[in-house]
């Protein structure tokens, strides 16, 4: 089937085989957006015939015999059979109607719904854009582009003013509460981002030094 071939990755099988409700259906839809059409259901009638069938089996074993059994296995044989080829008709037929529903463009050969097609061109709006919607989309861009290299410069210009020779603690050592640079931890207080300076020579003592680097001096 021709038609199967430009719909294989664009629809969902929702037939069902089996019961009273057994039947074909297929659900189609839009390359661009996925928005789903679904072909009306059609019943299969072999199937629901047998199962109406299987539903009189215990009155026929009792008035027919083997025979009332023969007669449901032959008709699950007949619906069974026949389910192929009338699966592949009905969708011939939903392939049909989808194709008075979706677009195929003469580019990309998608098939599209009709809110995505530009019909002026014959072609999807993937290929084709809506030139009105993309100046708006462009004037949006060019105003996103504008602000954020403002504000990059504006930033740039109260960075000049940020004393980067600080030093400054991220997580407290002490409760080990984010502090995002302050002074003090806001989790308990602690004086955050203070050098140790030994009491004899004054020289910064690393943390966690047991002795200090300029005189030697045990902390």
């Amino acid at each position: 089937m021709s038609g199967e071939i430009h719909f294989s990755d664009n629809y969902r099988d929702l037939c069902q085989r089996d019961g009273t409700g057994a039947g074909f259906q297929f659900e189609f839809s839009c390359s661009r957006c996925h928005d789903t059409w679904r072909s009306p259901f059609e019943p299969y009638t072999g199937e629901r015939a047998a199962t109406w069938l299987g539903k009189g089996t215990d009155a026929a074993w009792q008035l027919l015999g083997r025979a009332g059994s023969g007669l449901k296995s032959a008709a699950d044989g007949l619906a069974g059979a026949g389910w192929g080829p009338a699966r592949d008709k009905a969708f011939e037929r939903a392939i049909g109607n989808a194709q008075g529903h979706f677009n195929r463009c003469g580019r990309c050969t998608d098939y599209v719904c009709g809110r995505c097609w530009n019909a002026s061109q014959g072609l999807c709006l993937h290929c084709a854009p809506d030139t009105a919607a993309e100046a708006m989309a462009a004037q949006q861009r060019g105003l996103n582009d504008m602000a954020s290299q403002r504000a990059y410069a504006a930033g740039q210009q109260a960075g000049q003013g940020y004393d980067i020779t600080t030093a400054r603690q991220l997580v407290c050592p002490q409760c080990g509460t984010e502090t995002r640079g302050a002074a003090f931890c806001s989790g308990c207080g602690h004086r955050l981002a203070q050098s140790v300076h030994c009491s004899s020579c004054s020289a910064v003592v690393p943390d966690g030094a047991a002795f200090c680097p300029g005189c030697g001096t045990r902390r």
